[in-house]
């Protein structure tokens, strides 16, 4: 595997970073995961776009231009061999003291990955899978911004991690009202009377690129999308319910907090969305 580091392609085995660097000793920096499908990032500038507003948010500056970046990229996949498989762009604040204080860093990393990856497998998609509700809290918004996509995801490893003692490889995360927020890598949405009920960006969500695109591909084929607050309550009495994230894409899910949603197999809306949103990449990267 070719890595993208500070300008260059090298080797995995020789992509490194100092022990000093301030994305690895306080997760000050910013990173992206970007699909790509034929051999193309799928929506790329809107990916770009974000990563560049969250380094703007904590006052970090990308050495690189988005022309330059999606060039890398592009090249990127093009090294490795890779037509369908993951990028992950990675931003740090770059070597400094072992104190606090950014003016104290120079040389922001910017680091590109690209490889193949497989979140869920294949059966989770034909008949869903089990989330289970977490006591760890989303961060609070005015506290941090869940719109930055920060290297510090402690937040949600630790939600990770009890989903994962549960026996469920997603967990789902409540926000500090007590409302739905967001799943630990994923946007949740539940389907209600033949509507898609989703959080608003503001109950601590990260607005996914993967969401943004249902939302659009659902209201084309007129069905109505509200993004409201929801609590548990209206998870459980769901039709349907389903994940969207650029790794995970458009995951079902049938069972929340061991309550069977529906009947207990993914919904007619669901998978059609699942299908839309496939022919979606494949038109947009052709």
């Amino acid at each position: 595997m070719k890595v993208f580091i500070n300008g260059q392609f090298v080797p995995q085995e020789d992509a490194k970073i100092s022990v000093f660097d301030h994305g690895l000793l306080y997760g000050d920096g910013v990173f992206e995961g970007i699909r790509s499908y034929n051999g193309k990032a799928f929506r790329l500038q809107e990916h770009l776009d974000r990563l560049w507003n969250s380094a703007k948010a904590i006052w970090l500056q990308i050495p690189m231009t988005k022309q330059q970046m999606a060039e890398a990229i592009q090249e990127a996949l093009r090294q490795n061999g890779i037509r369908d498989g993951y990028i992950r762009v990675v931003v740090t604040r770059g070597v400094g003291t072992l104190g606090l204080d950014p003016n104290r860093c120079s040389n922001p990393q910017v680091i590109i990955i690209a490889d193949k990856i497989s979140l869920y497998p294949k059966e989770y998609y034909e008949n869903g899978l089990e989330i289970v509700t977490v006591s760890t809290l989303r961060n609070h918004p005015a506290a941090l911004s869940p719109r930055i996509k920060s290297l510090n995801y402690l937040n949600n490893i630790l939600a990770k991690i009890e989903g994962l003692q549960a026996g469920c490889i997603e967990a789902l995360m409540l926000n500090h009202k007590g409302e739905v927020a967001e799943c630990t890598g994923d946007n949740i949405f539940v389907v209600r009377q033949g509507r898609l009920l989703t959080p608003p960006t503001d109950a601590g969500i990260l607005e996914g690129i993967t969401r943004a695109a249902v939302i659009e591909l659902a209201r084309a084929d007129g069905y109505q999308v509200l993004e409201i607050p929801l609590t548990k309550h209206d998870v459980y009495i769901a039709d349907e319910c389903f994940l969207t994230g650029t790794a995970a894409e458009v995951v079902p899910v049938v069972k929340v907090d061991s309550r069977p949603i529906g009947d207990g197999k993914p919904g007619p809306i669901t998978r059609h969305l699942m299908a839309r949103f496939h022919q979606l990449t494949q038109q947009e990267t052709q």
